[in-house]
């Protein structure tokens, strides 16, 4: 019985190990590469301003791993596409046609640029139909899909969004300092008067942009996704783990700017702006994914279910 167990073992090894996907036929990476090329020469100019952006603006410098995290998402259903008879659909071809036309009318009569760029991401849903059908579909959508992290939000509607947070952070980080023995300080919009030992302190502390937490607030939901996807929990855990990723944000961003209005006041100006304000930044994310394993650890163990092992003994007869 222990040898039979064995090549059941053995069998079931190669059988993983053999899942790659060399196995894909090359007939099946010319019709992915040929549609692929054709969706990247009609949208090759979104692409570009995109990419751009990811270059030149730090709030969206995450967009370069999400495409890799999307590949990542993907490889993690290997087996179940490679194991899969997929059959293409024509729907797909339609779906696809229709969001060309419909980015040829955003280009040359509404000229609404980012639905422009927005629609690369249901042209590659299309061509995932097309190729696969709704099989495939079944397992790619949510790597297709988390493609929007990567997608700069328009510079009107990010900046609505900052003001906001900015002017929220300066309320707390005033209240905050009042509550320091001799210093007096009151949040006017994104800016804090602040009086140190009654002497007014010039120029009074700005939130900046930089500080407004939309650049953790993004970064972090686009992993916190990540993360709530990949760990294996009910989905009622997962929906907690993805809806924490907001407040955690918020809050890091919060005691981000207390610090540096603390730096500002009791220490050294300098060391509240410039390379020491962004390296605290950075300082910010580490700290949020700790407040995130610290809820996923607790929900981990806020329920034990137990489980009753059963012993399998094996007897052998005497012969």
């Amino acid at each position: 019985m222990q040898e039979v167990e064995n090549k059941y073992v053995e069998t079931k090894s190669l059988s993983e190990q053999g899942l790659s996907w060399g196995m894909v036929s090359i007939h099946t990476y010319i019709k992915i590469a040929v549609i692929a090329a054709a969706v990247f020469l009609v949208f090759q100019r979104e692409i570009y301003i995109v990419v751009s952006k990811w270059i030149n603006d730090s709030s969206w410098s995450h967009g370069f791993i999400i495409p890799l995290f999307s590949l990542y998402f993907i490889n993690q259903k290997k087996r179940e596409i490679l194991t899969t008879e997929f059959k293409a659909s024509y729907l797909g071809f339609a779906a696809l046609v229709f969001c060309i036309v419909a980015y040829s009318l955003t280009l040359f009569v509404y000229r609404f640029g980012y639905f422009q760029n927005v629609m690369i991401i249901p042209a590659i849903g299309a061509m995932v139909l097309f190729l696969g059908g709704w099989k495939l579909v079944k397992y790619a959508w949510l790597p297709v899909v988390y493609l929007i992290f990567s997608i700069p939000l328009p510079a009107k509607f990010y900046n609505d969004l900052t003001i906001p947070l900015r002017a929220h952070d300066a309320q707390i980080a005033a209240f905050l300092l009042n509550m320091v023995k001799g210093l007096e300080a009151n949040a006017s919009g994104v800016v804090i008067d602040i009086v140190y030992n009654g002497v007014k302190l010039e120029p009074g502390l700005d939130v900046a942009e930089a500080c407004s937490g939309m650049r953790l607030l993004m970064a972090f939901l686009a992993l916190g996704v990540a993360m709530a996807y990949l760990h294996y929990r009910p989905w009622w855990q997962r929906l907690i783990l993805l809806g924490s990723t907001i407040p955690i944000a918020i809050l890091c961003n919060v005691i981000r700017v207390v610090v540096t209005a603390f730096i500002y006041v009791l220490w050294d100006p300098v060391y509240a702006q410039g390379i020491y304000h962004d390296a605290l930044g950075i300082l910010m994310l580490p700290l949020a994914f700790g407040l995130y394993g610290l809820l996923a650890w607790f929900m981990s163990n806020l329920l034990v279910e137990e489980t009753v092992q059963k012993e399998v003994i094996i007897r052998r007869k005497d012969s």
